[in-house]
């Protein structure tokens, strides 16, 4: 047991980053649905390549997308909008009437009002005389007003005005019937009706016309929501099958064109295999064949990561990154899929690679995205298109954002991201149905919005970084701005380092860039890597302005102290300023174990008799373990080294270069870092090209 616990002690980095892709593996599976999957992929146009079908139950046809929507049209064209009569409508317009017809009598005969001459009066119980020439008139006028509301005044909006031909559901009380809108009357048609009253002498009809006039009113109108709600009842009742499927039925022979009519009953027996109830035993041999698939996709990322890049697997944090990057895709795909599976190519997969690439390489962001992708597709429908359309687009949104500081490649990148999709999904469409009918807008309407939804890539990022203490691109541009207040006290009080540290960011970030390095990572490395010389910077000669060298008044171990201490200053600086642990690392190995060898042989020369400690006149690193910082290392050398050429002729140059850095490689100093002799000459080169344009000699003039 004791033994036990020590091994536990001495590799928990290792247990606890195994224990992170079991969790990983246990989130992934439980959010998979658990329900019967048909085995067997199939694509309308395509030859059926696997054994003959034949149905293993009785079930329905089930009638295409494009057949219920032909139908839903046809209900569309077909249904009868439902307008409300209103009998109670024509007698408050005939009282109205009667009293607008007594107010203008009394005004135009300057008679009294006659109490007598009322609606109820003159059309209930017939009291006053029926001879009179006004009662006459008012009775013309209201057997006018009765045979207009009796057809109906409609009210019609939008585009009934323009279906005169429409069939109506006119529905009077508990009654209803179809009419046609043309049989009824408007508030135009109506007021035509009156205005072509004839039997009326002009002093009538000027009398009478107006008060018609001001009586007609809408006693049709249309119900919205009863119309709607029969609409929709019948959209409902759209029978969604189409025949029988008998069980031992042949459903396709191997061989045999998967025509539109075989797809859709195999559509439909895989609908019906999927929908139906497991026992307990399905349900758990389903689940140990989802571990089994999701443990092979992450152990095959587990093998490519420690085959190519041991020093992410050994770091903690970056799995962790990784896999929560990976999670997230998984997760948001499986919520999506158990809201509408018909939306999920609105989730935004492109953004995986592009966050994996602003931390990591091609190759990393690549391969995760692949794996990522695989694990969905085995919940997805149709999951060789699915894997086959993200895998093209996630591959065109690693090459095309090159430099996620640049805004303006990331708006091309979502452009061409949304261009490829399109792309392949109608070249996909048009190969399975061959011709364009078959290319859904919705699809194409998900796709442009997964392309835009990347633009939450730089917010993402941020968020990513703040999580996981991890430097991106972005911040690695925000970090060699010359402006940030540790570099301009930089400026200010070392100004000679600062010139130094500029001229060897320029040499490593051409240098990265010619062997295939993250060029700014090495820049930003290189901008810090001496800002430990703040705290004694008169110490280092680049800073001295006079004469006057303060090592002329101390010893030499002690310059050496003072000299080998500017690594460790520089650590400490910098994790006051909270610079991230990639950039220290360029300032802990930018000397490696060399020795500061101008004070250790000054010593030896002035103190023959005295013992020596070679590891007291030595940085204590560590080596250089990357390709960065092991340029870093070498271009610090020999951009120091040329300075103090006292004639920087291109021969003398090319020999300090093949001097310095053959010196390091000799010490071994670069045994740790995956840089290969092929590189490193072709550094020389570089070098001494550059440094030779730096020092060249100039004409007086």
């Amino acid at each position: 047991m004791k033994n036990i616990l020590i091994k536990i002690r001495d590799n928990h980095e290792q247990l606890f980053r195994i224990f992170l892709f079991l969790l990983t593996l246990a989130i992934i599976v439980y959010a998979f649905p658990r329900q019967a999957k048909f085995k067997y992929e199939f694509t309308k146009g395509k030859p059926w390549m696997h054994e003959t079908i034949i149905a293993p139950f009785d079930f329905s046809i089930l009638k295409s997308s494009d057949e219920i929507k032909r139908e839903q049209a046809i209900i569309h064209s077909e249904h009868t909008p439902i307008f409300n009569y209103n009998a109670d409508i024509f007698q408050l317009q005939a009282e109205k009437y009667v009293k607008e017809f007594e107010e203008k009598w009394m005004k135009d005969k300057n008679v009294k009002k006659d109490d007598k001459f009322t609606f109820f009066n003159i059309f209930k119980q017939k009291k006053i005389d029926n001879t009179t020439r006004k009662h006459n008139l008012a009775v013309f006028g209201y057997d006018k007003l009765k045979l207009i509301y009796e057809k109906g005044i409609i009210q019609l909006q939008g585009d009934f005005e323009y279906k005169k031909e429409l069939d109506i559901l006119l529905k009077n009380g508990s009654v209803a019937e179809k009419v046609k809108l043309d049989n009824l009357y408007s508030i135009t048609s109506a007021a035509n009706e009156v205005n072509l009253l004839s039997n009326l002498s002009a002093d009538e009809y000027s009398f009478l016309i107006p008060i018609l006039l001001s009586s007609l009113e809408h006693n049709i109108t249309y119900d919205k929501v009863a119309s709607e709600a029969m609409l929709k009842s019948d959209l409902e009742n759209i029978n969604s099958t189409q025949g029988l499927i008998m069980a031992g039925q042949i459903i396709v022979n191997k061989g045999e064109l998967v025509t539109a009519e075989r797809y859709q009953k195999l559509l439909s027996l895989k609908q019906q295999f999927e929908g139906k109830e497991w026992n307990l035993l399905s349900y758990y041999l389903v689940l140990l064949g989802q571990i089994i698939l999701v443990t092979l996709s992450l152990f095959i990322l587990f093998l490519f990561i420690k085959q190519y890049r041991v020093e992410v697997l050994n770091n903690t944090t970056k799995i962790s990154m990784i896999l929560s990057v990976i999670l997230l895709m998984v997760i948001t795909s499986s919520v999506v899929l158990s809201f509408n599976v018909n939306y999920i190519y609105v989730v935004p997969l492109c953004i995986a690679p592009i966050i994996l690439k602003a931390f990591f390489d091609n190759r990393i962001a690549l391969f995760a995205h692949l794996i990522t992708i695989l694990i969905i597709g085995f919940i997805v429908p149709n999951g060789f298109e699915f894997v086959f359309l993200q895998l093209i687009a996630g591959i065109v949104s690693i090459l095309t954002v090159l430099k996620m500081y640049k805004r303006s490649q990331l708006f091309l990148s979502v452009a061409k991201i949304i261009g490829v999709y399109f792309l392949i999904y109608i070249s996909l469409s048009i190969t399975y149905d061959g011709s364009f009918i078959g290319i859904d807008k919705g699809v194409l309407f998900q796709l442009a919005i997964s392309g835009a939804l990347t633009f939450f890539a730089y917010p993402i990022i941020f968020l990513f970084e703040k999580i996981f203490s991890l430097v991106s691109d972005v911040s690695l541009l925000e970090l060699t701005d010359t402006n940030s207040v540790l570099l301009r006290r930089l400026s200010e009080e070392a100004p000679g380092t600062f010139q130094h540290s500029l001229q060897v960011a320029n040499l490593a970030e051409m240098a990265a860039l010619e062997i295939g390095a993250n060029a700014l990572l090495t820049r930003a490395g290189a901008v810090y890597h001496d800002i430990g010389k703040l705290k004694n910077p008169m110490y280092f000669i680049e800073n001295q302005s006079s004469n006057l060298n303060p090592h002329d008044e101390i010893e030499f171990d002690e310059s050496a102290d003072i000299i080998i201490n500017h690594v460790l200053d520089g650590i400490e600086i910098a994790k006051e300023h909270n610079l991230p642990d990639e950039l220290i690392d360029f300032i802990r190995t930018h000397h490696g174990t060399t020795t500061v060898q101008y004070f250790y042989k000054q010593f030896i020369t002035n103190f023959p008799e005295k013992e020596v400690d070679i590891m007291d006149f030595t940085y204590p690193g560590p080596k250089p373990y990357s390709k960065e910082t092991a340029i870093l290392m070498m271009a610090d050398s020999a951009e120091a080294s040329a300075r103090s050429l006292k004639n920087p002729t291109a021969e003398n140059i090319d020999v300090l270069i093949e001097r310095v850095i053959n010196k390091q490689i000799k010490e071994n100093q670069f045994v740790n870092a995956d840089i290969t002799l092929k590189e490193i000459t072709q550094l020389k080169k570089l070098f001494k090209k550059k440094l030779v344009n730096i020092h060249h000699a100039r004409v007086e003039y």
